[in-house]
């Protein structure tokens, strides 16, 4: 049986829920790992979630923000500080800095929170080159209504193109807020289903990729930009 990874995940103090809960209802799952990801502006959370709790929880960060320079500068804080730097995206701007950077492990929210945004074949050929995961954020499916949710399945199924053509690495993610968003692997893979990705592909996009994204299997130290 392979080994699922959620990478994705928010806990106290971004939200009201303990990493513990978190922790408890992954294991319950069936999850081998997750990645803590609170957004940078969470303040308080660094202290809260080292670097490594285990071999189970990893602390990740999800750097928001709307400027390129300070997306660099952020960038800068936190390479090597967290187990997974990742970009919260959708923003064509963000987007590229992200993916042309090979610090960054996880461009997260590549369309945006409700899908008005797009990757390009040029943005998609460098997180190939750059060993940037691409996230496909399930609970953006969950949660969103009617024309949302149309728009969102067909960006994922676009990007799943893109990610097939450059064999991007991709992997899938729950974006949990609560213990309520967390989802059992087969539940993932069969939401994956919904915009094309095949139970093979899904599978790997949860256990392989993710693993590889953790253990910076893409990532050259020539190729790491320092800013």
């Amino acid at each position: 049986m392979p080994n699922f990874f959620d990478l994705n995940v928010h806990a106290y103090p971004e939200t009201d829920i303990p990493v513990d809960d978190m922790f408890r209802i992954a294991k319950r799952y069936g999850y081998a790992g997750i990645a803590i990801t609170n957004h940078d502006d969470t303040e308080k959370g660094k202290e809260v979630i080292p670097p490594l709790i285990s071999n189970f929880i990893f602390r990740g960060v999800e750097i928001r923000t709307k400027s390129v320079s300070e997306l660099k500068r952020k960038i800068k804080l936190h390479y090597g500080e967290v187990s997974l730097l990742a970009v919260h995206g959708g923003a064509e701007e963000i987007n590229e800095a992200a993916l042309k950077d090979s610090r960054v492990d996880l461009l997260a929210h590549p369309c945006g929170e409700k899908g008005e945004g797009e990757l390009s074949h040029v943005l998609v050929r460098y997180a190939a080159e750059n060993g940037v995961a691409i996230d496909f954020n399930l609970n953006a499916i969950i949660q969103s209504r009617r024309s949302d949710r149309a728009r969102i399945l067909w960006k994922m199924r676009q990007n799943l193109k893109l990610v097939r053509k450059y064999k991007a690495p991709a992997i899938l993610t729950s974006n949990a807020q609560s213990k309520y968003d967390l989802r059992a692997p087969r539940e993932m893979i069969a939401l994956a289903s919904l915009f094309g990705m095949k139970k093979e592909e899904a599978e790997h996009a949860l256990s392989a990729i993710p693993e590889g994204v953790l253990e910076k299997k893409w990532k050259k130290e020539t190729e790491v930009e320092i800013i």
